[in-house]
């Protein structure tokens, strides 16, 4: 049913034109890049149009009703003290908006919680600052640090690149079309991993696990932040993700596994 929905709200918005431009906004929600973040947009849409139309009716029956009995005209005010009808009505259109609502809403919940049959589970830890991922079923784990460098970040004069405090050392790398489980927590304090074009703001909990999934369809490189106040350098610690065909990710892999090797080995040796 939410589908059919999503589709007749996209319909409408192309009809007239704003699609694009409310995608496009840096005011509204961003569009995304997965299947769940529009949902989550086409939602949002939703609610938002349903609020502006309760809006439009009720300032212009308070404006009439200012201007149609204003006191100028002689217009006296009744005087009663309930009415079964009009607080029934009252009651039941909130109710039913409401629950009008609450049923999208609920189906959209339940699937992005809905991890199963992942392709891939990367275990994602917050740090106070910085992001360690874990390939589970690969045996590969990073740090990812903040890459900026700190003479950007302490000279205000310095000239900032386009990725000033959105850029790592280490970026998170997926393949696209697969379905990649999150399991999200963390080592010392609530963090929280947003990534906008993904639709995904999971908190990271020590000692809990959140779980959370991505199914990227476009490759590119997206950029996101921590989400939660979580110290004095809370600005410091972005969220890169690589979107790359599935050759290239399994290139990674092998990459990471020769040397993973190379390392173990040298320790050995020493």
């Amino acid at each position: 049913m939410f589908q059919w929905t999503q589709k007749w709200v996209f319909a409408l918005l192309s009809c007239l034109g704003m699609q694009n431009a409310l995608a496009e906004s840096t005011v509204n929600m961003p569009y995304g890049v997965t299947r769940m973040s529009h949902d989550i947009y086409n939602l949002h849409m939703i609610t938002f149009y349903i609020c502006c139309g309760i809006g439009v009716v009720v300032f212009s029956v308070l404006f009439y009703s200012i201007y149609k009995y204003r006191r100028s005209r002689g217009a006296k005010a009744a005087n009663f003290h309930e009415h079964p009808g009009v607080e029934i009505i009252w009651t039941l259109i909130p109710f039913l908006i409401l629950v009008g609502l609450a049923i999208p809403a609920t189906i959209v919940l339940k699937d992005i919680h809905n991890t199963n049959e992942s392709d891939l589970i990367i275990k994602i830890t917050g740090y106070q600052w910085k992001w360690k991922y874990e390939y589970l079923d690969q045996g590969i784990s990073f740090f990812s640090n903040l890459a900026t460098p700190q003479i950007q970040i302490d000279d205000p004069q310095k000239t900032k690149n386009e990725w000033f405090l959105l850029e790592v050392d280490n970026p998170m790398v997926i393949p696209v079309h697969k379905k990649v489980k999150i399991l999200l927590t963390s080592n010392d304090v609530i963090h929280d991993w947003w990534l906008p074009a993904f639709g995904v703001k999971q908190d990271a909990i020590p000692g809990y696990i959140n779980e959370n999934w991505i199914q990227v369809d476009t490759p590119g490189i997206y950029r996101g932040q921590c989400g939660e106040l979580c110290g004095a350098y809370h600005g410091f610690m972005p969220i890169v993700v690589q979107v790359v065909p599935e050759e290239e990710f399994e290139q990674w892999v092998a990459a990471h596994m020769l040397n993973k090797t190379a390392v173990s080995n040298g320790r050995k040796a020493t």
